[in-house]
């Protein structure tokens, strides 16, 4: 039996101690792990030919600003980042999210904790993958186009710039198109283990509103979530 490659995790902290131990733990666990203490480093893996699987990011480096390092991830690679940090105050969590960090965990944190966050992220990007593979590679309702191979979303026939989270967010919402979706299946299928407020998905939609100009695409159903909307057909339903 021919057994799969074990996933590669790339480990960016400047903590020599703690980074060991993350390495040591994950190889435990059967991935194949990297460690690097600064944010040039993590680039030029990113930028390798044989880029990690996955990204455990801290955002107190010495050299790159964390957030920074984040943003540039995302321009290199569509492989999951997983923040982890001291850094507890909502608005840093939302502002690594919107930056594109697939998920956040802050320090102090159990073992366990982290491999199952690293197996929710690695879950949805197998699905991502698999959706796309499948044929239906294009999601089209009303004059937005989801790309789900090349992750491009065009609207009216011109391409629109999203944060890997925000396509995620559209693609989610363009599978069931008209459907309302609760917050809380939006948050699992977009974020995974999600354990803190839901301000971050208020964050996207409105960035998304903002995108989609004039933004009328994304309706709120009050005390529900969210729905993905044609206005041109659409009766007018909650706020959009």
């Amino acid at each position: 039996m021919v057994r799969s490659p074990a996933a590669r995790v790339l480990v960016v902290e400047d903590d020599v101690s703690l980074g060991r131990l993350l390495t040591r733990s994950l190889r435990r666990a059967g991935y194949t792990a990297i460690l690097v203490a600064d944010g040039a480093s993590a680039l030029e893996q990113a930028a390798s030919t044989d880029p990690p699987d996955l990204v455990l990011l801290d955002l107190g480096l010495p050299d790159l600003d964390g957030n920074d390092v984040c943003r540039r991830l995302r321009g290199l690679t569509d492989s999951p980042v997983i923040v982890i940090t001291a850094r507890a105050e909502e608005a840093d969590r939302v502002r690594a999210l919107d930056l594109g960090a697939d998920d956040y965990l802050v320090k102090p944190f159990g073992l366990a904790e982290l491999l199952a966050r690293i197996r929710a992220v690695r879950r949805r990007a197998v699905r991502a993958t698999a959706a796309a593979a499948s044929g239906n590679e294009i999601l089209r309702h009303g004059p937005i186009a989801v790309d789900l191979r090349s992750r491009q979303v065009h609207l009216n026939g011109r391409p629109v710039a999203l944060t890997a989270k925000e396509f995620d967010l559209l693609a989610c919402l363009a599978h069931d198109p008209g459907r309302a979706l609760r917050r809380e299946e939006i948050l699992a299928a977009v974020w995974g283990e999600w354990f803190g407020s839901s301000r971050a998905l208020d964050v996207h939609v409105g960035a998304l509103r903002r995108k989609l100009s004039p933004g009328r695409y994304i309706e709120t159903v009050y005390g529900v979530g969210f729905r993905r909307v044609d206005p041109t057909t659409a009766p007018t339903g909650g706020h959009r």
